[in-house]
């Protein structure tokens, strides 16, 4: 266990340079893959979105741990069983039509696939359509994230969650929506699923809705 808690502590705080050297010495001295993930760098993750939340870290040091987390994960991937590091599932995530914003929407990504999931990012200026064609090219997707950063754009991220749900794949497929402007009441009126406010918190809702 001792090279899985170090992997632990090297995630929790963000220490990228050295992680993939942690990863294969764990690796080497017998650690299970899956347990390196999942108690190693999925935990640390689960508890840095903890410290975000009770104000005691701020984005940059959020970044910094799923960055250094990325680069463990790439060390740990040719010796997962197949599909481990997307075991939760799929993801398709973008910033809806006429905001370019994406500072938020990487930072959920980064979360996402810290907590396992696969994520398909679409980027942002996404048209209402680009949502259901991804979900049609990929139908083994759990969950639809909407995001809109400006009053201006909710609109649009109201179409596109109207668009989805109008699909006959909706009862499928869980939405959530975010972005500074988006409130819970919001969600609740365009019909969304789930609501967070925070990137850490969207990460836990997911896994939650993936159940």
């Amino acid at each position: 266990m001792a090279g899985i808690q170090e992997v632990y502590v090297l995630v929790e705080k963000g220490k990228a340079k050295v992680i993939a050297n942690a990863v294969q010495e764990a690796l080497d001295a017998g650690c299970d893959p899956t347990e390196i993930l999942n108690d190693g760098m999925i935990k640390a993750m689960d508890a840095v979105g903890e410290k975000f939340k009770n104000g005691e870290i701020f984005v940059p040091e959020m970044l910094v741990a799923a960055r250094a987390m990325k680069k463990g994960v790439e060390v740990l991937k040719p010796h997962l069983a197949t599909g481990a590091a997307g075991a939760a599932g799929k993801v398709i995530i973008g910033t809806v039509a006429g905001d370019l914003h994406d500072i938020g929407k990487n930072l959920v990504s980064m979360m996402l696939e810290s907590a396992g999931f696969e994520v398909i990012d679409l980027g942002v200026d996404v048209p209402k359509e680009k949502f259901v064609e991804a979900y049609e090219a990929n139908p083994d997707t759990k969950i639809i994230c909407c995001s809109a950063l400006l009053t201006t754009t909710m609109p649009a991220l109201k179409d596109a969650v109207a668009l989805i749900n109008e699909a006959s794949f909706r009862p499928n497929v869980k939405v959530m929506v975010g972005g500074a402007p988006i409130t819970q009441a919001f969600a609740d009126e365009i019909g969304a699923d789930a609501y967070t406010e925070d990137a850490a918190s969207c990460a836990k809702k997911a896994r939650e809705l993936a159940a």
